[in-house]
């Protein structure tokens, strides 16, 4: 049984980690915890979004005694075409090496976007754009914007996958 520590304590996010390894047949002991990213409370570029996976991956690693630590970081990258959810994840393990995927891209509607801009992480924004609260502990952005045709959990699963597959 793999010992895996998020860093994070998101239901989304562990939700993701539990989805990820059951489907890759892997029984697991997961442990959630809150540590540092490193990084602004809104990323607003794929390499900072990056690194503040990284660092949750590190961290949570570092506190536990587990066998991979897994941070899972969302963010937003401003294009030409518009500002971009992005989402990324690592994997650490014991021996230093680590593993990167991304997942998918949606574009934010101007309104969020707006928001962003003026200062404003996209959690709040989004819960008030779309009149919920903590969506991003449910649905995400991307659910929001998908009508839970995806997941905030079920995107994060895959960047999981994607990033796990390094060791397998």
């Amino acid at each position: 049984m793999l010992r895996i520590a998020v860093g994070s304590q998101n239901p989304a996010k562990l939700e993701a980690v539990r989805n990820a390894y059951h489907i890759m047949g892997r029984s697991i002991e997961l442990v959630g915890l809150e540590v540092p990213s490193g990084v602004s409370s809104q990323p607003k570029s794929d390499e900072e979004t990056i690194h503040g996976a990284l660092n949750r991956a590190r961290a949570a690693l570092l506190e536990t005694n587990s066998d991979y630590g897994i941070g899972l970081e969302g963010g937003i990258a401003e294009t030409p075409y518009g500002m971009f959810l992005c989402n990324w994840g690592a994997i650490a393990s014991r021996s230093g090496e680590y593993g990167v995927a991304g997942g998918l891209r949606i574009l934010l509607p101007e309104e969020v976007a707006i928001g962003i801009r003026q200062g404003k992480e996209l959690g709040d924004v989004i819960d008030e754009w779309a009149g919920g609260k903590d969506i991003k502990k449910k649905e995400g952005t991307i659910g929001i914007l998908t009508q839970n045709h995806i997941t905030r959990s079920k995107m994060f699963q895959d960047v999981v996958m994607c990033a796990f597959s390094k060791f397998l």
